[in-house]
């Protein structure tokens, strides 16, 4: 169990390697097998498709490279989002690959994304009686305005800084949030 571990760790700490020279487009599973020292056949035995391999990637790489910071209002929710635009700056490669992830159909048996999951246990914080609908609305509105996709559309589409995507990201956010029923908010 553990060799399986470290196994599907080294071939993805290898892949993430290999971003620093290439796209990940460019990335043979062959320049994977030759860089980490694992045959092409094994890597194939835990990625199957290239889908697989970007999922999991991307899951590696917020893991272990973008980690996010807990937060549990939407100030602390803010900030973190600031910091991960601040980080996207600094490592590109890597965000595209997550934004790119984002987009793809999910291979991965647990599609639910980290992000997603502490939008909402916020939400239902700082606004309890949000109803479901508008909970799920709005944690897909504030998970994709904070995520990769929006950043890489931001740089790519209009060359935006992570200053600029924030402050985008921020006057979207404060309107979102003032849209929503005033009774939902804890007091």
């Amino acid at each position: 169990m553990d060799e399986s571990v470290d196994t599907d760790a080294a071939i993805l700490a290898s892949a993430a390697a290999l971003l620093r020279e290439s796209t990940f487009e460019d990335i043979t599973y062959a320049d994977i097998a030759e860089h980490s020292g694992v045959s092409e056949r094994t890597i194939y035995r835990y990625f199957p498709t290239r889908s697989h391999l970007l999922e999991s990637l991307a899951r590696w790489i917020e893991r272990e490279r973008l980690p996010e910071s807990d937060f549990t209002t939407i100030p602390e929710f803010i900030a973190t989002v600031h910091q991960r635009f601040r980080a996207f700056d600094a490592a590109p490669a890597f965000a595209f690959v997550l934004a790119r992830a984002a987009s793809v159909s999910p291979t991965l048996d647990n599609p639910s994304s980290p992000l997603a999951d502490s939008i909402e246990r916020m939400l239902r914080s700082v606004a309890p009686t949000l109803n479901a609908r508008d909970l799920r609305r709005t944690t897909a509105a504030l998970r994709y305005f904070g995520s990769a996709m929006f950043w890489a559309r931001m740089r790519s589409g209009l060359d935006g800084s992570a200053a600029q995507t924030s402050e985008v990201f921020e006057r979207t956010v404060r309107t979102l949030l003032t849209s929503l029923p005033s009774e939902a908010w804890a007091a």
